[in-house]
């Protein structure tokens, strides 16, 4: 059995019917998963329970970039000291798999480095993002296990704008909706050191992550993640 620690929670999203549709899933496939609430002690689990993955499907970051955050800061604005960066640095350049879902990109804006380690991450005053509503994701045709065989889709969720991707992400998949500004990435993995990472920006919901080519999708990045454990 592979261990995942799923670090959940956030506003303005369904998190606890997210992870639990997304341990779930990763259970059908061998992969069990603590679902944790505090960033820090979920990170405190990579090296004491020696997981094989970690899941960020959270919204935490400082929440100072406007006034309409302020009645949420108490509860959810979230700043990670450097021992945390160095743990989830340190488990994933040493061979341990990092899935990041949707909200991961705007997480921990106070690490400049974690943009590095993703893949990518949000730009304040540049990203943004239509509503939810219906949106076409496709692959790029670029080969990867974690998009063998995913035909075009279509489902409910939102489309990130104008993140900052670093220079050797290679998109997987893209995605478009009516209200979208073109195609923007929503897929994509890479290596980190001896680790591997794939970032998904779908998965607003627990009805997206159980979308039958979003589930493969997902079970084939998991399997590919943990294929390269060291």
């Amino acid at each position: 059995m592979r261990t995942n620690v799923i670090i959940s929670g956030g506003i303005f999203h369904p998190f606890d019917e997210s992870s639990e549709a997304l341990a779930s899933l990763l259970r059908e496939v061998g992969i069990e998963s603590d679902i944790v609430g505090d960033v820090d002690a979920g990170i405190g689990l990579l090296s004491d329970r020696k997981a094989d993955m970690v899941t960020i499907n959270a919204l935490r970051w400082g929440m100072m970039t406007a006034d309409k955050y302020e009645p949420y800061r108490a509860e959810w604005a979230y700043r990670m000291p450097r021992s945390s960066r160095d743990k989830l640095t340190a488990f994933v350049s040493s061979g341990g798999a990092l899935l990041g879902m949707h909200t991961a990109s705007i997480c921990f804006d106070d690490w400049p480095e974690w943009g590095e380690l993703l893949g990518g991450c949000w730009q304040w005053g540049t990203s943004h993002h239509p509503p939810v509503g219906p949106v076409s994701a496709r692959p790029t045709g670029y080969a990867h296990a974690v998009t063998k065989d995913i035909q075009p889709f279509e489902l409910n969720d939102e489309i990130y704008h104008d993140l900052a991707l670093e220079a050797d992400v290679e998109p997987l998949l893209v995605g478009t909706c009516e209200a979208c500004e073109g195609s923007q990435p929503i897929c994509w993995a890479r290596s980190f050191g001896n680790g591997r990472v794939v970032y998904d920006a779908l998965g607003h919901d627990a009805a997206s992550i159980e979308h039958p080519q979003h589930r493969k999708l997902l079970v084939q990045a998991a399997m590919w993640l943990l294929e390269g454990r060291q």
